[in-house]
């Protein structure tokens, strides 16, 4: 197995361009640029898919402090902010109805 090496999105661009130019020839592409063919395949995707954005290196990033990349992941990220909202007004009623309980119980013990 090839040791990885650091590459630049300027680089994975260049070398997904350089890749369909040659016809998708990923192993010729992965050889001249000492890369692996894995990788050469998931750069191509992802610049087929999503531009030039998807060879952004976004490991260790939270989707939430990140631009969207496409419409979808746009959508799931308004999601999942839509969820966390929903949960924390959920907790907040569930914490008022605890005390609104709490409450009562003390007026009855009085």
């Amino acid at each position: 197995m090839k040791a990885s090496r650091t590459t630049t999105k300027e680089e994975r661009v260049r070398i997904a361009r350089e890749c369909l130019a040659n016809g998708r020839n990923y192993g010729e592409t992965a050889i001249r640029y000492n890369v692996s063919y894995q990788q050469v395949y998931g750069w191509v995707n992802r610049y087929v898919e999503l531009g030039e954005a998807g060879l952004e290196d976004r490991r260790g990033k939270r989707k939430a402090a990140q631009a969207p990349r496409s419409r979808e992941e746009e959508l799931q990220i308004e999601i999942e902010k839509l969820r966390h909202e929903l949960y924390m007004a959920q907790m907040e009623r569930d914490l008022l109805k605890k005390v609104a309980e709490l409450e009562r119980e003390e007026l009855y013990r009085k």
